[in-house]
């Protein structure tokens, strides 16, 4: 196994992208959006179609038992990771790419048009049930096949800004379901969103998914994966035993780098909307707009974070981030509690300054750590791994939390993933100057 770190001194001094390579970014950066458009619509929507799929006696019940849902379509995403990682490093980063968002925009349509508990049981939720499997077989996948195609697509001194636009494309993706929420909710009755509405979210997504297929069917395959074919590395053992035999070092530092980034995601993210909903009885449609405004920002930052951490390193860059929400935390749930759209907007934006520095640099320091013929199975195993027990199980933790009287100790759970991230991002080496291939 070899970890071997060169200098920036050992990179090609290019940092122009040439055309293909910014058609190849944008095409890539645009089909990953579509993927997460329908993979972010369930947890915006959670809290309005709890009761089509559920017996709605009690709302709470109700939508914990929608969110364990959610949890479990991330145990799906090892496997998708594995799998589907496999197939991109032995067939190519297109194909893999094809292949998620065709079961992921399959599977939006299903739940669109998914009969409801009171019309066929308990069929209902078996289908819910799996529709968010292919979803999260789907997203598993999605992760590595997407980061390896950005990051191998750009000039040498700027991986990590190429890389960066696998995280804008993630958050554009949820900002387009949260917008279509708030359009939604601030357009249409509670009555309507409830029965019939929140199946406009689905079906959308799903069209945009055939959008995103049509663009990947176009783009061309990376130079790095042409040239582990043409020398016929990618036609040896399994990407999955090579990756756990020749780099098991690096596949526990991906999943340890996951850990800090993935729970504060999903909990600023992700679910954001629905907790403070929940937990302070703010409006579900000014929650969203805060939630928009913030992911809005979010994205307009990512390529800049993106860009220092090509100049000053993946180190300083992401423990910034985690040496932030460890100091954040507290303060940030303690100003939640005051209610109301602005400070909850407050909460978002300075949380999310601090979370660029995990997003802009999770994708290009994972590619980082693995060799083209293992780097999408190594980049999607690890991280699916560690996104499903610590991202999946965010929402349903904190939400539970917030219904048995312990709302004022999220802010611990928060923190201590930070903690991890500042112990595992100050001992990691630096990967700035690592040669891909």
């Amino acid at each position: 196994m070899s970890e071997t770190t060169t200098g920036p001194a050992a990179l090609p001094s290019g940092t122009r992208l040439t055309g293909p390579q910014r058609k190849a970014i944008v095409a890539g950066a645009i089909g990953n959006t579509v993927e997460w458009v329908d993979w972010a619509v369930y947890s915006t929507l959670a809290p309005i179609f709890a009761g089509r799929f559920f017996p709605s006696t009690d709302g709470a019940a109700a939508l914990l038992s929608t969110l364990a849902v959610f949890a479990v379509g991330f145990v799906m995403r090892p496997i998708g990771g594995a799998l589907l990682g496999a197939y991109a490093d032995r067939h190519g980063r297109k194909k893999g790419l094809t292949l998620t968002i065709g079961l992921m925009a399959g599977a939006a349509f299903v739940i669109a048009l998914c009969p409801t508990y009171d019309t066929i049981g308990i069929a209902a939720p078996l289908v819910l049930l799996g529709a968010r499997l292919v979803q999260g077989f789907s997203a598993g996948g999605e992760f590595g096949s997407s980061s390896s195609f950005l990051v191998e697509s750009a000039a040498p001194r700027r991986r990590a800004f190429a890389g960066s636009w696998q995280q804008v494309s993630v958050g554009a993706g949820a900002l387009i379901a949260s917008f279509m929420g708030f359009v939604l909710t601030s357009v249409l009755s509670d009555a309507a969103m409830e029965s019939w509405g929140w199946r406009i979210a689905f079906a959308v997504g799903g069209l945009l998914g055939l959008v995103g297929l049509w663009l990947r069917v176009s783009v061309e395959e990376t130079e790095s994966f042409r040239r582990v074919e043409s020398e016929g590395r990618n036609r040896g053992r399994n990407p999955i035993v090579g990756m756990l035999t020749d780099h098991p070092r690096a596949a526990l530092r991906v999943v340890l780098i996951t850990i800090a980034g993935t729970l504060t995601y999903y909990v600023w993210v992700s679910y954001m909307p629905g907790y403070a909903h929940a937990a302070t009885g703010i409006p579900l449609s000014d929650a969203l707009l805060a939630n928009t405004i913030g992911l809005a920002y979010f994205l307009c930052l990512l390529p800049f974070v993106g860009l220092l951490s090509d100049r000053v390193g993946r180190k300083p860059t992401l423990l910034a981030f985690a040496i932030g929400f460890a100091v954040l935390a507290y303060p940030a749930f303690r100003l939640l509690e005051l209610g109301g759209f602005w400070p909850l907007l407050v909460v978002e934006l300075v949380g999310l300054t601090f979370l660029a520095g995990y997003s802009a640099n999770c994708a290009v320091v994972m590619a980082e750590q693995f060799p083209a013929e293992v780097r999408s199975t190594g980049i999607g195993l690890p991280y699916a791994l560690a996104v499903a027990v610590f991202g999946g199980t965010a929402p349903y933790v904190t939400t539970w939390m917030s219904t048995h009287d312990m709302a004022g100790f999220v802010w611990v759970y928060v923190a201590a993933a930070a903690l991890v991230g500042v112990a595992v991002y100050a001992t990691m080496p630096e990967t700035r100057g690592r040669e891909l291939t």
